[in-house]
């Protein structure tokens, strides 16, 4: 299924990020995308850099399977596995605009350790800390399921490799300084990316 996967990778990009982008400048007068942080080599610069490398091995992947390039893992191309991806694709994407939405003006895609924006607690931040970044996973997860071949699941896992390293090195230490005890106390109730999990107080 590497062309249904091709038209679900360019959905997602056109709608997480393009169209995302498109309605938070008329809200607010910037797009909201950041962009690489951090001098190269540093933490923030590497998470920035393997994020950008998923996202393109991601878009490769059905591409190179399509043209003959790339094949298949041994007995993983089953309909059930097409049925299962196009469900978690499905799921994760309306998931991720969710939780886009929910974080009205202070949606951003990056840092800028210079600005302040309104800590979100609500909507499905009540539950985790980084709803966006799940619910994007389990849409990578539903592509790689479409096409279930080498370069999918390198790119899968360096996405998660990227959004941790994100996370925990750059993002939350800019939580914490921003919001300092609020964000604490948020964050020893909640999951980093799912419920109950990733909570500071357990750390």
């Amino acid at each position: 299924m590497p062309r249904t996967a091709i038209t679900g990778y360019v959905a997602f990009l056109a709608l997480a990020f393009g169209l995302r982008a498109i309605l938070h400048y008329r809200r607010t007068g910037t797009s909201g995308f950041v962009g690489l942080t951090g001098r190269p080599g540093s933490v923030e610069w590497l998470a920035g850099v393997l994020f950008g490398v998923a996202v393109i091995a991601g878009g490769l992947a059905p591409l190179a399977q399509l043209l003959g390039l790339l094949h298949p893992i041994a007995g993983s191309d089953e309909r059930a596995m097409h049925v299962a991806g196009l469900l978690c694709f499905g799921v994760g994407l309306a998931g991720t605009l969710h939780a886009q939405a929910s974080m009205g003006d202070s949606w951003r895609i990056g840092v800028d350790s210079g600005e302040r924006t309104d800590l979100v607690s609500r909507g499905p931040f009540r539950w985790v800390r980084n709803p966006i970044f799940t619910w994007m996973s389990l849409a990578t997860v539903g592509l790689v399921l479409l096409t279930p071949n080498a370069l999918a699941i390198a790119s899968l896992v360096t996405l998660l490799v990227a959004l941790e390293v994100q996370v925990r090195a750059v993002e939350e230490p800019y939580l914490l300084r921003t919001h300092g005890a609020s964000y604490r106390k948020y964050a020893s109730t909640t999951g980093r990316f799912v419920p109950g999990i990733g909570r500071l107080c357990d750390e």
